[in-house]
């Protein structure tokens, strides 16, 4: 498949492997997180980190939506569905997210609730049109990537006069965590040690790469916005490494097939339009970030189920069994947590890391990466003979 196969090729891999292991220096330690879960699933299927030198590590960050909404906005979803006359739709990762005392929009449905799986607005748009005595809600959730499709639901919305839409709105904003990380605790301690960033791939075909600059201006820290393929991944790791080696703190952009500086300028425009930037929004793992989240403008507050359902978020706590937040935030990684791969797997999950499909537990879990295999490293070794 083009632009597909050939970002698989594992001669090409073993080149960049060795491009790496030759770049690194002796003595020296790597630290990079790779921000998007599609790059955690890319790095543990393909067996990336076994490719890698031994003081080159990667630590995963928090970038699956489905896993950073917190306990509090999930009790909102169950709570609003279990309106009586309340459709949600909603996607299939957020049906078994925890909630409070193990609740879940899975059981809420179960129990009655009108509670409907969508692979798109649009589908929720339609179950609005077909249905006018119910009043329709779209969770809506995701990073820059998915806010347009959502401010295109409201829009024609609007134009064909639904009185009976509306979005409850969870769309959060990446530079911002980045920034949150940057400034947590664990950080300024020196507990999470970061050199640079694997920047979101989809992410930035819509906002670009200018948002990042204030991590490299900032914090000194460089970011290359990277493809989801293995290599696209592997070749973003060589150019941090060389990055880290030559004292620079720069922006690149590896996925020069999709993404541009300046980004989508159309989708931009269309969602600040509608939506505005929240004070602060509560992150799982990362607590309340200033600026983090979106929200619709007074303009289209009639389309806003906060507005129209008086949503008032009650702040709830994770289980405290729970190791998602530590490993949201780098501070640890999945196979820390006591629970993993015993009472918390794909078929039960305890937390929204094991949930989602882009979640690092569940990619550490699927693909067996937290197993020490002893060929391991042999097997890097043979790789880079």
């Amino acid at each position: 498949m083009k632009y597909v196969d050939e970002y698989r090729d594992g001669t090409l891999a073993k080149q960049i492997a060795r491009s790496i292991a030759t770049a690194v220096e002796p003595g020296r330690r790597y630290h990079f997180m790779e921000f998007c879960g599609g790059h955690t699933h890319a790095i543990s299927r393909y067996g990336i980190e076994d490719l890698l030198p031994d003081n080159v590590r990667m630590i995963h960050g928090p970038g699956c939506p489905v896993c950073v909404l917190p306990v509090g906005r999930m009790d909102d979803a169950i709570r609003l569905a279990q309106n009586p006359g309340v459709t949600l739709c909603t996607y299939g990762d957020l049906m078994r997210v925890p909630g409070s005392d193990g609740a879940s929009l899975l059981k809420a449905k179960a129990a009655g609730a009108d509670i409907r799986m969508v692979y798109s607005t649009l589908d929720a748009l339609k179950i609005a049109e077909a249905e006018p005595a119910r009043e329709v809600v779209f969770f809506a959730i995701g990073f820059e990537t998915t806010t347009p499709p959502t401010a295109v639901a409201i829009e024609i919305a609007a134009k064909k006069d639904l009185t009976n839409f509306t979005v409850f709105c969870n769309h959060v904003l990446t530079p911002a965590a980045i920034r949150a990380i940057m400034e947590s605790p664990e950080a300024k301690r020196g507990e999470v040690l970061l050199d640079g960033f694997v920047g979101p791939a989809h992410v930035s075909t819509v906002i670009g790469t200018a948002p990042y600059r204030f991590c490299a201006e900032q914090y000194r820290k460089p970011v290359v916005v990277a493809g989801f393929e293995p290599l696209d991944v592997m070749q973003a790791i060589l150019m941090l490494v060389r990055q880290v080696n030559q004292g620079r703190a720069e922006i690149e952009n590896q996925y020069i097939r999709a993404v541009t500086p300046t980004g989508n300028e159309k989708a931009q425009a269309l969602v600040a339009r509608l939506f505005e930037v929240r004070p602060s929004f509560e992150w799982r793992g990362l607590g309340e970030v200033p600026h983090g989240a979106l929200k619709l403008r007074d303009g289209y507050a009639r389309f806003d189920a906060e507005n129209r359902f008086g949503i008032v978020t009650q702040k709830a706590e994770d289980n405290p069994a729970c190791e998602c937040g530590a490993i949201l935030r780098g501070v640890k990684r999945p196979a820390d947590c006591k629970l993993f791969g015993t009472v918390c797997t794909p078929e039960t999950p305890m937390g929204s890391c094991m949930v989602s499909s882009e979640g690092s537990c569940a990619a550490h879990w699927t693909y067996g990466r937290f197993r020490q295999h002893a060929t391991a490293r042999a097997a890097r070794d043979q790789v880079l003979a």
